[in-house]
């Protein structure tokens, strides 16, 4: 197939100075939308609408992930040089810990209002955030970081972490009983712990969070995906059996079937813990690039762009919505799979995504970006009502500009910030 929109042996986008001034371009549009509209005064952080506003500013639930991103972009924004980003960091930290936590019976609640839990159930997905704000809060001396950090640690260690199957369990009541039986394990939990123990190890040194994040990785990739062609399931039973007819009527975190953004997703982290571990896991790159090109060949809609929300188990897409988040894992997957694996299919992919995402996710009326867009491009709020989150599209923005090699906290933090 050839590069689309000119020739990728002329060099990748990422070496070209228009090219990392429109990133950083948008990366401050992003800073901009979320620091100056997302600030709850009564702590955490507002959703937000289309044009900026609070969604029900009265009684928005906060979620803990949605906190801890904000906390780990604004340290971003923090070791980058932003004004006013370490007051962000700041609000959030103090809301999980004084809030989000809870004194009585350890971990952290998955949602709050001004009340106090509105969900009190301790989730894995919500405790990695945790652990990935704290990482990255120490990365620019947060008074509350090591206190966090070692707490959240304990947390994961003594009540997620199941030794014999190297991954953590994924939820439970407030006084640690199994939620729903403790039958259900998850991909997406475990994945993103993988992010935040690869943020643990560079912030600490401490070993141990690695190799949590190679066994988790192992069995989620290596075993699990492939076993089936590389497609990573997000659904499995107690002992980590695939469960294909796995349904909840939660969309938004446990969809049906398989979601190609999460393949995206894991090839990225996959080659940063590569590179992390001394490059001794000798399968991960060739797993990375498998992922990513499943994903290309299954999930991208070559018709009008992006990529499918989700498949079956045919490899035909079943949502066919198109959310910001996998064009923004893609981008970060291509960069990472450029500056290791380089050719010309990984360079043209890097420069479809981002045309998409320049044409029809970033809103250029009202700032930020749209979320979530039918199958023909256009803006919908089925699953997300508004403009949530900063993570992934800030993170979107500053990968490409930053060393294959970390997170975005470390490589920032070695670059002393210059871009």
């Amino acid at each position: 197939m050839a590069p689309a929109n000119g020739d990728a042996a002329l060099g990748n986008w990422t070496t070209r100075s228009y090219h990392r001034n429109w990133l950083l371009a948008q990366a401050n549009g992003l800073f901009d939308f979320f620091q100056h509209n997302s600030i709850n005064p009564k702590g955490g952080f507002f959703d937000l609408d289309d044009t900026g506003k609070p969604l029900n500013a009265a009684g928005q639930v906060r979620p803990i992930h949605i906190t801890s991103r904000a906390v780990h972009c604004f340290a971003i924004g923090t070791l980058l040089g932003r004004p006013g980003a370490a007051d962000v960091v700041d609000h959030g930290m103090r809301y999980i810990w004084n809030h989000h936590r809870d004194t009585r019976n350890s971990g952290y609640f998955w949602s709050l209002d001004d009340n106090g839990p509105v969900d009190s159930n301790k989730q894995g997905y919500g405790h990695a955030f945790v652990l990935l704000a704290a990482s990255s809060a120490k990365t620019i001396g947060h008074p509350l970081a090591d206190g966090m950090l070692a707490d959240i640690t304990e947390v994961l260690n003594t009540k997620f972490w199941e030794a014999k199957h190297g991954a953590i369990a994924e939820e439970f009541t407030a006084d640690w009983q199994a939620l729903d039986g403790g039958n259900y394990r998850g991909q997406n939990s475990n994945m993103h712990l993988t992010e935040a123990l690869m943020a643990a190890f560079e912030a600490t040194g401490d070993r141990d969070y690695l190799a949590k994040a190679e066994s988790i990785a192992d069995l989620v990739i290596r075993r699990a995906a492939g076993s089936v062609g590389w497609r990573v399931a997000e659904h499995f039973t107690t002992d980590w059996g695939l469960d294909k007819d796995y349904y909840h009527p939660n969309e938004m975190f446990r969809p049906a079937g398989t979601t190609p953004g999460h393949w995206l997703e894991w090839a990225r982290l996959l080659l940063q813990l590569w590179v992390l571990g001394g490059k001794k896991q000798e399968w991960m790159p060739d797993a990375a690039k498998s992922l990513f090109s499943q994903s290309i060949a299954l999930g991208w809609d070559d018709d009008k762009g992006g990529f499918f929300y989700t498949l079956d188990w045919d490899d035909k897409p079943a949502k066919r919505n198109k959310l910001w988040w996998p064009a923004c894992e893609g981008a970060g997957a291509a960069h990472f799979l450029n500056e290791h694996l380089p050719s010309d299919y990984h360079e043209e992919h890097y420069r479809r995504i981002w045309n998409v995402i320049e044409r029809s996710f970033i809103d250029h009326k009202n700032g930020g970006w749209h979320e979530e867009l039918t199958e023909d491009l256009v803006p919908s709020h089925s699953l997300f009502p508004g403009k949530g989150d900063i993570y992934h599209a800030l993170q979107a923005c500053l990968i490409p500009l930053f060393p294959a090699n970390g997170s975005l906290t470390k490589v920032i933090a070695e670059a002393g910030g210059k871009i």
